[in-house]
């Protein structure tokens, strides 16, 4: 929105006025369809920054220029706006780069996307470029840098086990699990999974002894019941 402001300013920008209503045309739907699926509290907190930036920070902006600006200024301040929101979005990914670095996996990071965010920063920068225009060249610089370096992180860590299968392997293979009787306080029986099955048949049949005993003796007034907890 705030590109194709900037190129009905500028006049003569046809490109910018093109892609960036395509652009607006299909970040609508992806819009449209998480607050069609999405839970009611990222719809809640999506329609939230709809009406603060989308509605409200450009109708500032808006506003701003067009009542306080002098036209001779107007496109200048608008595309040091533009310049601003582009960085901002090209350093979004930023953030999936540190993810990729920590936990080595590239999951979350497709290389089709930052091979054509690479390409869209240097077409974008060329035709910057060819028109003399700061504002269109300036941020694809950055897209250009951070395209290449997810390619390269990529390249990195796509054969690369990820640190939490590694952790998962190194974990201690140990499975308890915890027997409880009812109507016996306070008896809880750890017995390891891994134990032989003549030693669980032995171990519960001197269970099943216990609680005969027990019971002939009058000290379980409720009828006995076993449950198993795996930990």
């Amino acid at each position: 929105m705030l590109w194709m402001y900037y190129a009905f300013l500028k006049t003569d920008a046809i490109l910018l006025i093109s892609v960036n209503s395509i652009g607006c045309f299909i970040e609508t739907i992806y819009i449209a369809i998480y607050l069609a699926y999405g839970s009611r509290e990222a719809r809640n907190h999506t329609a939230k920054l709809l009406a603060s930036l989308n509605v409200g920070f450009f109708s500032v902006i808006l506003l701003f220029t067009l009542l306080l600006v002098k036209d001779s200024n107007r496109v200048l301040v608008v595309g040091w706006v533009c310049v601003a929101i582009s960085v901002s979005v090209f350093a979004a990914p930023l953030s999936i780069v540190f993810q990729v670095v920590r936990t080595r996996s590239v999951e979350f990071m497709p290389f089709t996307l930052s091979f054509f965010l690479t390409m869209t920063a240097i077409m974008w920068f060329g035709y910057g470029l060819l028109l003399k225009d700061l504002y269109i060249a300036l941020p694809n610089i950055l897209g250009f840098l951070l395209g290449v370096l997810q390619m390269l992180l990529y390249g990195m860590y796509r054969n690369a086990k990820p640190v939490l299968e590694l952790e998962k392997k190194q974990l201690p293979d140990q499975h308890m699990i915890n027997i409880v009787v009812s109507g016996i306080p306070d008896e809880v029986h750890p017995v390891d999974a891994k134990m032989g099955r003549n030693e669980q048949t032995d171990h519960n049949n001197e269970k099943c002894s216990v609680d005969e005993t027990s019971k002939a003796n009058g000290q379980l007034h409720s009828p006995g019941l076993v449950v198993c907890i795996a930990s």
